[in-house]
């Protein structure tokens, strides 16, 4: 399978998916999005990314197509809804999902795409954020056919710092949802260990180069504990909401496949609470608001 990559169609225009489309610009390759909200599509006005009035109007024009919405059934509709990618969809086509989805949707969904059009589809959640989307520094767990994976490789190489192939579709969703647990587990935590700082006269400012080069060190006890620290909540770079709809896929999966997850469950509960007491639309570390209201 050989991919024309001058062109590539983005549909889903938010934070992360606009950040992607910038970036295609930046690699010299033509962007052509699609996003319901047309605000999304005109805040790109200037940037060189061509917008379409449709998914499927994307996919006729180019051989891959990214996807990145919120949510599995986001996907669906892009996909297979009116005016979706399967409208314009065919063989030697490729849909990478860059979207955080339920893993079995996705075996469906991309077995109803190959048999009803031909179109090839790579379940490719991402790590990183829209930061390390325009600087190409994402990470990249796909799920796939090993020769359309390779096929569609060069390009993710673009995107990311690291990509790789886990195994058939879906296999990039559950890896996605082991990063889940991995790092939202870890935001309690964090918060956690700042009020107990806080509280216990600790100038917690320090935490981070204190204890970065030790076993207690990570990307987000460098990248988040600081804006913890300063109560730095905006602007959200994800949603409270995003978490907890991702940590109630985690235990869909789990209970699926018989896994206990009790720690995860507690990060879910805290964000349930922080959501419940009005905080969706907030950054994720807004989760400290928590900590910050308990008594001493």
């Amino acid at each position: 399978m050989t991919l024309d990559f001058t062109r590539i169609g983005q549909i889903g225009l938010g934070y992360m998916g606009s950040a992607l489309a910038r970036r295609l610009q930046d690699l010299g390759k033509t962007a052509i999005g699609h996003d319901i909200d047309g605000a999304k599509m005109a805040a790109l006005a200037g940037t060189g990314v061509t917008c379409r009035d449709s998914a499927a109007a994307v996919t006729r024009e180019v051989d891959v197509v990214v996807v990145c919405v919120t949510s599995t059934g986001c996907v669906e509709q892009a996909v297979f809804g009116p005016g979706g990618v399967a409208e314009a969809a065919a063989a030697g086509k490729v849909l990478v999902d860059i979207s955080t989805t339920v893993a079995e949707a996705t075996r469906d969904m991309a077995a109803r795409l190959k048999d009803r059009t031909g179109m090839d589809w790579i379940d490719a959640p991402v790590s990183g954020g829209p930061p390390a989307a325009e600087s190409g520094t994402l990470t990249v767990m796909a799920g796939g056919d090993a020769a359309v994976f390779e096929a569609v490789k060069p390009l993710l190489d673009e995107l990311a710092a690291k990509v790789t192939l886990m195994g058939p579709v879906g296999a990039g969703q559950v890896t996605k949802m082991i990063n889940q647990v991995l790092c939202l587990t870890l935001y309690p935590i964090l918060a956690e260990a700042l009020k107990l700082g806080e509280n216990a006269g600790v100038e917690v400012a320090k935490i981070p180069e204190a204890l970065g080069a030790g076993y207690a060190g990570s990307n987000l006890l460098q990248a988040m504990f600081p804006r913890m620290v300063a109560r730095q909540y905006a602007p959200p770079a994800a949603f409270a909401r995003q978490v907890l709809k991702d940590l109630d896929m985690v235990y869909d999966l789990a209970k699926a496949t018989g896994t206990p997850t009790p720690m995860t469950d507690q990060a879910r509960s805290l964000y349930r609470l922080l959501i419940a007491r009005g905080h969706g639309d907030e950054d994720p570390i807004a989760l400290l608001k928590l900590y910050d209201q308990a008594p001493v």
